[in-house]
């Protein structure tokens, strides 16, 4: 043996090694239980704690971006979005644990939904996918008892046992009783069934869940915010003429209505309102997003009806004519809310003498917010109007305008076209607007001997502050213009060279004096009207001309060659 090196231990025994290792690996398992028994238990267990209801709500409304100006609004489909934001109280246990959101919207958009003002942010967030319904009912309490009661038509007499759900609600539901296996609904006799409790996981409302964690716990004040399906807004304008329209200036007063659609079943009751004016560019499919938890009913099917005996046809589906009762009555049905025609609207805000509060607006980068004051109620599969801006003095002028074809010839046949009647104003304080105004339908009316009466409707596209406004109200029956090609021969085109006579016939059966914008031409071409200045309106070249009433005057005017 070498000096100063210690000798190896003994080898165990044969086989003792192997049971030493086994022992060591169980003594290890032993140790790491408790910890991942804990793990587990945190991860599966976490404390369900339910948020108080909402103390504050706001409620922002973005229109239909594809629906434009003139389409109506649509009360059963509406296809804009919401910004909701809930804030809520909430209780949490030191630890992990779930809060419950109940009562969000239905057409919430889950993968927008933020929560602030956690001590510890969000683990995990969650929507339920079914809500509290006969069928969701029967689902949950397959493999367990219920109380089956039936009623002898003949006696009158209701007798109850007890029973187990044995099949889901897909069609049939099959129950086991002490006589054996029956159908719910097939033998004829009025059935109901009670439910001892509710199901755990179903809820009457629609429920957003999040897991957090909360080093101290205790009591916060959270906000939820999210997007939601189902919404949309429309402006409508009320504009009363101060007296019969004549041909030149024109004072009246401008009020406006905001119609709010909410196709959800949950309301929002005294809540902020905001509405987003402009079109809003929309990537995601929103309304697949939203994915709304159903209500799903429950159907029964019986078959063969009738006796195998006598044979019988297949029957379609059928369904109960008693729904099923669980063991709590639902709660009665909100009352309809009460729909405002725009008609009535229109005789409310003409008949109206209180001052209504202006919303202010806000610039949301190229779109415009309106805040509309005081607390508004967004109802529950409603619509509502709200008082959004009231103008009392708002001038403006009367113009007419008609467009000339420079490929007519003199001598071709046809009658003067009819001028479009227009009222023009600028959207500024000194005309009595100076805000943005969102595009909507516009209704006028004049005054009458027997009261104010129906002028003409039209649509407004959205017009910022100090944009200048024009309103057409159609054709009119007292102004025509004609205009036409001096000594340019039949089926001749625009000339190449050289410049182009052009002479206008415009007509003016009015009482009174009227304003004529006629169009000329498009850009690039070349015009010279003597004694007269042209103007670039909407890209195309115009002058405005004064016609006499009841006179007819001649303009004349050339056309240069195109791109000379």
């Amino acid at each position: 043996m070498t000096a100063g090196v210690e000798p190896p231990p003994p080898a165990p025994p044969r086989g003792q090694g192997r049971r030493w290792a086994a022992l060591a690996g169980i003594f290890a398992a032993l140790l790491a239980a408790p910890l991942a028994a804990q793990t587990l238990q945190q991860t599966v267990a976490r404390p369900v704690v339910d948020a108080a209801a909402p103390s504050d709500l706001s409620v922002t409304i973005y229109r239909d971006p594809d629906r434009s100006a003139d389409a109506a609004l649509n009360p059963r489909y509406p296809r804009g979005l919401a910004m909701i934001s809930e804030t809520r109280r909430v209780t949490l246990p030191k630890g992990e644990s779930t809060i419950r959101f109940e009562g969000v919207a239905e057409g919430m958009i889950g993968v927008s939904a933020i929560v602030t003002g956690l001590p510890g942010g969000t683990i995990e967030k969650n929507r339920n996918a079914q809500l509290l319904s006969p069928a969701a009912l029967v689902d949950g309490t397959l493999g367990n008892r219920v109380t089956v009661t039936r009623t002898n038509p003949a006696t009158g007499e209701a007798s109850a046992e007890e029973a187990t759900i044995r099949t889901r609600a897909d069609g049939g539901l099959v129950l086991e009783t002490a006589q054996g296996f029956e159908a719910v609904r097939c033998a004829g006799l009025p059935e109901k069934l009670t439910f001892a409790r509710i199901p755990a996981g179903l809820s009457a409302q629609p429920v957003f869940s999040l897991d957090t964690a909360s080093p101290e716990g205790g009591t916060y004040e959270v906000t939820l915010t999210y997007l939601a399906w189902g919404f949309d807004w429309q402006a409508n304008y009320v504009a009363t003429l101060a007296e019969k329209g004549a041909g030149g200036e024109a004072a009246m007063r401008l009020l406006s209505w905001l119609t709010l659609v909410n196709d959800n079943g949950q309301g929002f009751d005294q809540a902020k309102l905001q509405i987003v004016a402009g079109k809003l560019n929309v990537e995601s499919d929103y309304r697949r997003l939203a994915d709304p938890p159903r209500a799903a009913p429950l159907r029964l099917t019986c078959y063969p009806f009738g006796s195998t005996a006598e044979g019988s046809e297949i029957p379609a589906p059928w369904s109960p004519p008693y729904p099923m009762e669980p063991m709590m009555a639902p709660p009665p049905p909100p009352p309809a809310p009460i729909m405002v025609t725009g008609s009535r609207v229109e005789r409310m805000a003409m008949d109206s003498a209180v001052a209504v509060m202006t919303a202010s607006e806000e610039n949301l980068g190229d779109l415009k917010l309106f805040r509309v004051p005081g607390r508004v109620d967004v109802s529950a599969k409603g619509m509502k109007q709200v008082a959004f801006l009231d103008r009392q003095a708002v001038r403006g002028r009367y113009l007419y305008e008609a467009f000339c074809d420079p490929y007519r010839p003199i001598d071709a046949p046809g009658e003067p076209g009819a001028a479009a009647l227009l009222l023009v104003t600028k959207n500024e304080e000194a005309k009595g607007l100076g805000m943005a105004l969102p595009q909507g339908a516009l209704t006028l009316y004049e005054p009458s001997a027997r009261g104010d009466r129906l002028a003409a409707r039209t649509t407004l596209r959205d017009y910022a502050k100090g944009q200048e406004m024009e309103l057409r109200f159609g054709t009119s029956r007292q102004v025509f213009a004609r205009c036409n090609a001096v000594g340019l021969p039949a089926q001749a085109g625009y000339p190449r060279a050289g410049w182009l006579a052009m002479r206008a016939e415009l007509t003016n059966a009015n009482p009174h004096p009227v304003t004529l914008r006629l169009v000329l031409a498009g850009p690039g071409v070349k015009v010279r009207v003597p004694g007269s200045r042209v103007l670039v309106k909407n890209g195309n070249q115009v002058v405005e001309v004064t016609v006499p009433a009841n006179r007819t005057r001649t303009l004349d005017w050339r056309l240069g060659p195109v791109g000379q």
